[in-house]
């Protein structure tokens, strides 16, 4: 997706007759899953039957044209079609291939199947996310599945890069349990100075204090307190008319006030409830406070800062169904990207790609739809009853 709206061409191989299981996930709309049109957004879909002899062909013939392969599956799937990167690289050496996985493509554990949540258990984050003393909690988002797609682009781009340089393409193995383990690197940097286990904190900083949410007469506002500047401690504690704290020695720095938050904390709840978040945050913005409101979804949704920006973009499916998607935060001066159309019916783009990628005549497409080895465009929405019961992967080619 971010390659995508990056600029690159993404051609998103799917199997007949289902294609990727991601179109059965909700919520829907005209039948057709918003997930998917969320992730696939700008994306082409060829149905390929990759078991088949004539489909692998077709496959390798594609690799050849491609710059990037990325796929997602356990390793050894790919090998097992016949289609692993040394197969690949023989055909087309400058080709990059991202293998992205649970557990990367070496260790004891690579074999295990991995989801997002399994992941984020293994690999620490869900124990220090929640409030102290309470049962671990996963975050909000697919932090799993989201900093291992982030990693991968990252990896895909650099060796993009280094090919210019040298020619050759290479192979990138992107673990998922990696990817949560770099992600933390304050918590495990944390542990090794100190021999501590991180726990959770709730909304809490672990190195300074005030830096969290604390609720106030009609919802919540969340303060930062910067480290080393100047008399904010002092500013911050005039403005919410606690002056008696500026000098209590178990305050006098961000050290000690971490130390101490049990003492502070109820001090500063009690404060920060005598008035509304808007009032407060005129108050301390007046005074340069780092601060926010703690918005939920359709507040963030409607932020002015968010709607400047337009990262919400509107987009619409050809089932006749508009979405709002989070676009591209990424912003280029002089070839800017961002969502470039609506997720692909499954093999919508079967014919166009073998035809303007292999050259491939119209006869020639229909010979090989007749014979099973590609199929689509497929009548949309293929029946959510037959769609759920199907187990599918998906390779995509950029």
């Amino acid at each position: 997706m971010i390659l995508c709206d990056l600029g690159a061409e993404v051609i998103k191989v799917e199997r007949p007759p289902y294609g990727d299981v991601a179109r059965t996930t909700g919520p829907y709309l005209n039948d057709e899953s918003c997930y998917f049109f969320s992730v696939n957004r700008g994306k082409k879909s060829v149905c390929l039957e990759l078991k088949q002899e004539r489909g692998t062909e077709l496959f390798l013939r594609l690799v050849e044209a491609a710059d990037v392969v990325t796929e997602n599956f356990t390793p050894g799937t790919m090998e097992a079609l016949g289609l692993g990167y040394d197969v690949l690289s023989r055909r087309n050496p400058r080709l990059v291939y991202a293998a992205t996985s649970g557990f990367g493509q070496t260790g004891p554990e690579r074999m295990r199947p991995a989801l997002d949540i399994v992941v984020q258990g293994m690999g620490g984050i869900m124990s220090i996310t929640g409030e102290p003393g309470g049962p671990p909690v996963r975050p909000g988002i697919s932090l799993g599945d989201i900093a291992a797609g982030l990693y991968t682009a990252v990896g895909v781009l650099a060796a993009l890069h280094e090919r210019e340089k040298s020619g050759r393409g290479q192979f990138i193995d992107v673990s998922m349990l990696d990817c949560q383990v770099a992600i933390q690197e304050n918590a495990f940097v944390r542990y090794f100075a100190t021999g501590q286990v991180p726990e959770p904190l709730g909304t809490r900083h672990p190195l300074t204090t005030p830096f969290q949410a604390f609720p106030t007469r009609d919802g919540w506002i969340v303060l930062a307190l910067s480290w080393g500047v100047e008399n904010q401690w002092e500013l911050f504690c005039a403005t919410i008319g606690r002056t008696e704290l500026i000098d209590d020695p178990r305050f006098e720095t961000p050290h000690l006030r971490n130390q101490h938050h049990g003492d502070l904390e109820p001090i500063l709840n009690v404060a920060l409830r005598e008035r509304t978040t808007d009032e407060w945050l005129r108050e301390f913005d007046a005074i340069g406070l780092p601060c926010g409101p703690l918005n939920n979804i359709a507040q963030a949704a409607e932020h002015p800062q968010v709607k400047a920006r337009e990262i919400l973009v509107e987009v619409e499916h050809p089932s006749g169904f508009k979405l709002t998607l989070p676009g591209l935060p990424v912003r280029l001066s002089r070839t800017p990207g961002g969502v470039r159309g609506s997720s692909p019916v499954l093999g919508e783009h079967t014919g166009a790609v073998l035809s303007s990628w292999l050259g491939l005549s119209a006869e020639e497409v229909a010979e090989l739809r007749a014979a099973g080895v590609v199929a689509g465009p497929l009548p949309s929405p293929v029946p959510l009853v037959l769609r759920r019961q199907s187990v599918a992967g998906d390779a995509t080619v950029a």
